[in-house]
């Protein structure tokens, strides 16, 4: 009887996920707005609470985080990697800069203390490289010029991750100097290996993966980027960065197989996290932070596509592809749940969770809009100021030298 309620709930949520896929495709805007409503539908306080199905649910999600970011790494090889971060870090620090401070600034302003304030600093600080990398591939926007610079700014704070997290959860667990010290020298000499391995002995490991036949090649990958995700959550590195670094590691015909076996499995497993990410949020938790939530939203979203622009001017992209950049940085989701998530389990304070998920539910359905619209908008308020301008400079001559009529 349970694996007849769970066959059927999961059906009707892949059903569903389906048919917004198809609505959202035939008004040109990205699905991941509809596929939270539709967690928040089937969530505790929702519609129709899930019983039998949501920890189902919940392993599914967890390889869909890991699938999307494998993809990402796919799209590049190490060498990609090493350049992009030694020409981009001073993004990251910029990145830092603009987008944890008004975290910190809130937390301290609610009165809830230093320890809280570092985790709210996070929260607003990380972009949800999950929601950036489906919007990317869902507006065709993967071979763009300032693609590069996106992923760049994202690989920082996803790096920064290895070095962020354990710090948090020494804070956050009161632990001493001697063991908060020893968990980040094990995080980051896990992520220095799996980079290492990466960039020098990429090609070994792709012609170890590689094969003709498809299905021992999705098998391989899939098997090999799940265990070494598993390993980096297991020793306080983001699974994320693992699966990440190991589509860094694949490249030639192994990375091309494996993004095209992936693909449908990918935004299968995507789909469903976004309806575990809604499902774990009652929407009674809302009202109470709405205000701060969307104040520290509007604020943040301004902050990152100033962070994109300012990112993608200093690599030389054009203007629209400023704007483009800075729009898909918005988006929070992942990570700041993690950290949220930290901070809400040792009883940091109690209004620190619900907060933080209005604040990533208002970004995560904002972060799609501003990707698609931002560059039209700024393009849009460039040509109505420029006729302005234009009228004022021209005024003054026109007045010092009246036209002559020809022939006189």
């Amino acid at each position: 009887m349970h694996s007849a309620v769970l066959l059927i709930e999961f059906g009707s949520i892949i059903l569903a996920l389906g048919l917004l896929g198809r609505f959202a495709a035939r008004f040109s805007f990205s699905p991941i707005p509809l596929y939270l409503l539709a967690g928040l539908a089937f969530g505790e306080g929702g519609l129709l609470p899930l019983g039998a199905s949501e920890e189902f649910v919940a392993t599914g999600a967890e390889i869909g985080v890991i699938l999307l970011l494998l993809m990402l790494g796919l799209e590049y090889t190490a060498s990609d990697l090493v350049s992009n971060l030694k020409s981009h870090y001073p993004s990251g620090l910029v990145d830092c800069a603009l987008n944890a401070l008004p975290g910190a600034a809130m937390a301290l302003l609610l009165g809830w203390g230093p320890v809280a304030a570092v985790v709210l600093a996070g929260v607003t600080w990380i972009s949800s490289s999950g929601v950036i990398a489906k919007v990317l591939n869902d507006l065709g926007r993967v071979g763009n010029r300032e693609t590069p610079v996106i992923l760049s700014v994202l690989v920082l704070e996803d790096l920064a991750m290895a070095v962020y997290l354990p710090i948090v959860t020494a804070l956050v667990a009161g632990a001493g100097l001697a063991a908060g010290s020893l968990t980040l020298a094990v995080a980051l000499g896990v992520a220095g290996l799996v980079l290492f391995a990466a960039v020098r002995y990429g090609r070994v490991i792709s012609r170890f993966v590689s094969s003709d036949d498809p299905e021992k090649l999705l098998l391989v990958v899939l098997g090999l980027t799940i265990l070494v995700a598993g390993v980096a959550q297991q020793l306080q590195v983001s699974a994320a960065v693992g699966a990440f670094l190991v589509g860094i590691a694949l490249s030639g015909e192994a990375a091309e197989g494996a993004h095209t076996l992936l693909s449908p499995l990918r935004d299968l497993f995507a789909a469903i996290f976004f309806v575990f990410f809604g499902l774990h949020t009652d929407p009674a938790s809302i009202p109470p932070v709405i205000v701060p939530a969307l104040a520290l939203a509007v604020v943040t979203a301004a902050t990152k596509i100033a962070t994109g622009y300012w990112a993608a001017r200093r690599a030389g992209i054009s203007v629209k592809g400023r704007w483009r950049a800075g729009g898909a940085l918005v988006a929070r989701g992942e990570f700041s749940i993690v950290i949220a998530g930290l901070a809400v389990t040792a009883g940091i304070e109690p209004s620190l969770g619900p907060l933080a998920t209005a604040y990533v539910l208002l970004l995560v359905v904002l972060g799609p809009l501003t990707a698609r619209y931002t560059e039209p908008l700024a393009r849009w308020w460039t040509s109505r100021r420029a006729p302005r301008a234009d009228t004022v400079e021209q005024q003054p001559e026109s007045l010092a030298r009246p036209q002559t009529p020809v022939g006189d």
